[in-house]
Parts: C-alpha cells; structure tokens; sequence
C-alpha cells in the first residue's frame, strides 16, 4: 500500500490542533487584555486631566469674581493669560476660556493668540453653556491622531460665566496599547513555535501504534492471524494496543466458530423436513436444499441462477420488488386432479447491516393435509349454525317477559313483539353469514354499509344486552361525548358486538365488569371491550382468531360455544378495513380491540 503523506495523516492535524489551539487562545487573551488595559488607561488618563481641571476652575472662577476697579490689578485677560500659561503640561494640547459671550479670552497656546477675543461658533461650547453640564468628546484628527476635548462651565454665584476648553493628548496612551500589541505579537508566536515542536513529538508517541495496528488490520483483512501489534506504554494507547491483540485472538476464535458452523448449517439443510431456497438481491437461486427438490420436483443444477418466481411458477402474479417489499408468505397451489399438493412459502429479506437488501430467503411447508382439514371445518360451519344462541336468548328473555304480563301491556307488548321478530330476521340473516364463510375467503363479499352514528349504535346494542344479562354482572361505559359516524354495514358490525360481549358474559365472574370503550385516533375508531375473567394464556391469544379454537374446550361446550364466534368478528372487521385483536392478563381478565375506518371531516355532514 502506498504511504501515507505527512500532510494526509492524523500527525499533521494533530500537530495543526495544538498550534490553532494555542493561537486561539492567545488571541482571546490578546483582546481581552488590550481592550481591559485600553478601558483602564483611558480611564486613568481622563481623571488626570479632570484633576488638574478642577485647581484650573477654582483658580479661573476666583478671577471672574473680583471686582477690579484699581488701575493696578490686572485685567481678566492677562489674568487668565498668566493662570492658563502656568497650567500648561505635556498631556494637553491647548487650554482656552471663552466668558458667557462665547468669546475666546485666553489660551494656553502661544501660536494661537490671535484666537483670542474672537467669537467661538463651538455647537459643544454652547450645548455646554446651556445645560450647565461637563461634555467631553474623543475627536480623531488626522494630522495630530486622537485627542479628548473637555467642555467644563465657570460658575459665579451659581451662575454660569464662562467655560473651559481643554484638548487632552490622548494618542499617548493608544501608543502604550499599540507597543503592548507588539509585545503580544511576539509572545504568541514564540508560544506557536514551542507548541509547534512539542506537538511533533507528542504525535509521534501517538501515530506510531496507531501504523502498527494499521498494518495489523490489514494483515487481518488478507486472514493472517498471527501477528501482533507492538506494545510502546501502558497509557490509553497502550491499552488499545492490547485489546487490538485480543481482537485478533478472538477473531481467530471466531473464524474457527463460523468455519463450523457453516458446515453444521449445511448438515441442517440437507436434513430438513422444509424446503429452504436462497436467492441474491435480483432474485436469482444460489442455494437450494435437498427437500426443495424432492418437493418441486427439480434438480439443482437446473435452477442454480434461474430465477425464483420462474421456478415456483408464480412470475405472471409477482415480482422480486413485491417479496422484498411485502414480506409475508404466500400459498403455492400445485394439485391435480388425482393429487393434492400445497406449499406454503414463507419469505424474508436478507439484509445487510446497512439495511440494503442483499436477497431472500424462502420457506416451504407442505400444507397439504392442513388445507384438506380447513376445508373440512368449513364445511361444518353449515351444521352448527342453531349454537348461534345469542339471538335466541334474546328472544326467549322478550318471550318470558310476556308471558309473564307484559303482554297484557299495550304500550310495551308491541315492542316485546318488534324485538323478537328483529331478532328472528337478525339470527336468519346470522345463519346466512356462515353459510357465506366460503365466499369470503373467495373473495366474493359485499357488504351494505351506511353512514351511522356508532356510539348510539353501540348503546343499542348493549342496551339489548343490559335486559338478558345476569344482575350480578357491571356494564360500564365509557365513550366519546360527541357524536362519531362511521360507514359500517349495521347488521354485519351487531353480529360482530354481539359475539364479543356474549363472550364477555360467559366469562365473567359473579360480580364482574363489563368495561366498553371506544377512543378516536386520527384515522381510526378503537372500540375496547374487557371482562375480568380468567384471562387467556400468552402463547393463545393469536390463535383465538382461528375457526373453531377454543382455549379451553370443555369449558367452551360447556357454555354453548362453538369456537367460531371471533373467528367471524375478524372476517367481518376485516372486510370493514379494520383489524382486530386480543390483550390479555390471566386471571384479570381478557379486552378485544377492534378498529374502523374513521374520517374526522365526515361528521360535518350530519351537524
């Protein structure tokens, strides 16, 4: 392999990690500490000059106050002349006073006299005046650099006469800053530098493991095992270089497992029962077991490369997309007239740890006596249809109550009346339905759905259950306040209510609960139905969907069941486009799920 380059390599950055380190640094410090020393300069430098201003007022506002009527005292120009000449420094540049007139009448500097009794049309001069207030301002000359102007008001009995003028060198003290910079300038480099060769040495400690185990991985990669990578200290380095060395202990280890295992794998396959086949990401067989080819009939030196859906007779309905999309299982149908024969072939994906689909893998199962079997119990579907008793108790509760002197009442007596021969019409149109398992799996199935509102038709059908119910047992209800409508076929989804909650009071204790619930998702309604029986064991609750499973059978008979009850809700949620399930705790009790369509914006139609 080619060798890597300086500047390609973990040692340059980690060389040019140190010195970006330690420049970022230094240059967070830098301005911190320049712009903390420029705050504290400046600071010091202006309450230098306030200072001495302060003496200069006193000594100014003392001359505006005297009175000068001897010809011998001095007049307040050449009094402020001489005040203004001994106050003079190397920090300020001019010192002038202008009386309330804004007339100038003195200045510090001798090159300006001609300034004197002039008028000033300073704007900060005569803000000054008028606010009776100190100002000051940094003015940027470009000749002179910066300078600090001071406005400061000579009051006289509280009455403003005059105010100071006062240019402060200021440059001086951005000067001291800019030396300063330079000396951290030089500070930082030298500090780079020694970053710079410490950095190389310590990548140097760090790299030169770290090219060993490079070249360790790629001896590992061509299956040589047995080199190890030198060990330099016993630092996180070190310690890395030692687990790299037990890797490829175990790595050797597992090589050896996997070599084994293939050859158990290939024992496994050759004596199975199934038929596997393998195929790779087009679809096409690249393993195939021997009780593949007794059950197809084909020889492997035929199919290897063919693809599968040839093979299996099913490329008019399928394609390799819809198996690695949809992975389920699908019924191969090979009978003939004289013989029956039919596969189940269960299918995945194989994928990639990526997640990419690399093939499929495809299961078959002989089925055939299974699929002889099921048809048997369709058939007898036709000869248990009267241990449908559900309707027939109804009827019998309304019979009893007017036998009993309801009939004698003319307002409740045609009622009775109407519900028994509803519920005789319903139990016909029952009958009728288990006769129509066949065509459901058919496909030839319509239903006659019809907009609803389903919590009032929920209540009606509890309601129907709450007068034949034994005393002991609770309903509780607890449903959406508001209306909710959902398209169902009202007879289908009564005999679906009425195979649930008929279970749920068989299985109910004395003194148990009945709990209904319905709860609104976004595109579907959840109805929930739960007893408090003595539940269903774990490895059952899928199965109690199946025709003619029952979890306990002697008990089942006992109460009149049949084992067919959910396996017709599920049909019929189903063809509703709903599904259909069971949680349950034993000894706690056992709560149906089932779910239908449902469109938030439909209800708008019937407010």
């Amino acid at each position: 392999m080619r060798k890597l380059n300086l500047f390609t390599s973990i040692r340059l950055k980690f060389i040019l990690f140190f010195v970006l380190l330690i420049l970022i640094a230094m240059q967070i410090i830098g301005v911190y500490f320049v712009r903390e020393l420029e705050t504290k300069l400046t600071e010091n430098f202006k309450e230098s000059i306030l200072s001495r201003v302060k003496f200069l007022t006193y000594n100014v506002e003392q001359e505006f106050m005297k009175e000068r009527v001897d010809s011998d005292q001095l007049s307040l120009e050449l009094a402020i002349d001489k005040i203004l000449k001994e106050n003079t420094s190397s920090d300020i540049n001019e010192i002038r006073v202008i009386d309330k007139n804004m007339r100038v009448i003195g200045t510090s500097d001798e090159n300006n006299e001609d300034i004197v009794g002039q008028r000033t049309t300073d704007v900060l001069a005569t803000r000054a005046f008028a606010t009776e207030e100190n100002i000051d301002q940094l003015v940027i000359d470009p000749n002179n650099g910066r300078t600090w102007v001071l406005y400061v008001p000579i009051k006289v009995r509280n009455n403003v006469e005059g105010l100071i003028y006062l240019e402060g060198k200021i440059e001086k003290v951005f000067d001291q800053i800019q030396v300063i910079n330079g000396v951290l300038v030089k500070g930082t480099v030298i500090a780079s530098g020694i970053t710079a060769i410490l950095a190389i040495f310590v990548a140097q400690t760090i790299t030169r493991p770290l090219s060993d185990m490079r070249s360790q991985a790629q001896a590992m990669a061509k299956g040589n095992f047995s080199r190890k990578v030198k060990v330099y200290s016993q630092d996180e380095i070190g310690q890395l270089a030692q687990t790299f060395n037990y890797l490829t202990k175990k790595l050797q280890e597992e090589q050896a497992k996997t070599e084994s295992e293939k050859r158990k794998l290939s024992s496994v396959l050759a004596n199975m029962s199934d038929g596997v086949i393998s195929t790779d990401r087009k679809g096409r067989i690249i393993l195939i077991n021997e009780s593949a080819e007794k059950m197809l009939n084909i020889s492997r030196d035929d199919v290897i490369s063919k693809p599968l859906l040839a093979v299996l007779g099913i490329e008019d309905q399928y394609s390799v997309e819809d198996l690695f999309n949809e992975q389920g299982s699908l019924i191969l149908d090979y009978s003939t007239k004289t013989k029956p024969l039919i596969f189940r072939a269960n299918y995945s994906t194989i994928q990639k740890e990526t997640g990419k689909v690399n093939g499929l893998i495809v299961v078959l199962h002989d089925i055939t006596e299974q699929e002889k079997i099921e048809m048997e119990r369709r058939e007898f579907v036709y000869n248990v249809s009267h241990e449908l008793r559900t309707p027939l108790t109804t009827m019998k509760s309304y019979l009893e109550a007017l036998s009993e002197g309801a009939l004698q009442d003319r307002n409740l007596a045609p009622k009775f009346l109407k519900v028994a021969q509803n519920e005789t019409e319903r139990m016909i149109r029952l009958v009728n339905d288990l006769l129509q398992l066949s065509k459901i799996d058919s496909k030839d199935y319509r239903l006659d759905k019809e907009w609803v509102d389903y919590i009032r038709f929920l209540n009606r059908v509890i309601d129907r259950f709450e007068m034949t119910k034994d005393e002991s047992i609770v309903f509780v209800r607890r449903f959406p306040k508001q209306p909710v409508y959902a398209e169902v076929d009202a007879d289908k989804m009564t005999q679906v209510l009425d195979n649930i909650i008929s279970n749920a009071i068989k299985y109910s204790p004395d003194g148990g609960q009945v709990t209904f619930k319905v709860v609104l998702f976004q595109n579907y309604i959840e109805t929930r139905i739960s007893d408090q029986g003595v539940g269903i064991p774990k490895e059952s609750l899928e199965k109690i969907f199946e025709r003619f499973y029952r979890v306990d059978k002697a008990r089942s008979r006992q109460l009149g069941g049949t084992g067919l009850g959910l396996a017709i809700a599920k049909e019929l949620v189903e063809a509703h486009g709903g599904k259909i399930w069971a949680t349950s705790a034993e000894g706690k009790g056992t709560t149906i799920h089932f779910t239908l369509p449902y469109d938030r914006d439909q209800k708008d139609d019937f407010s």
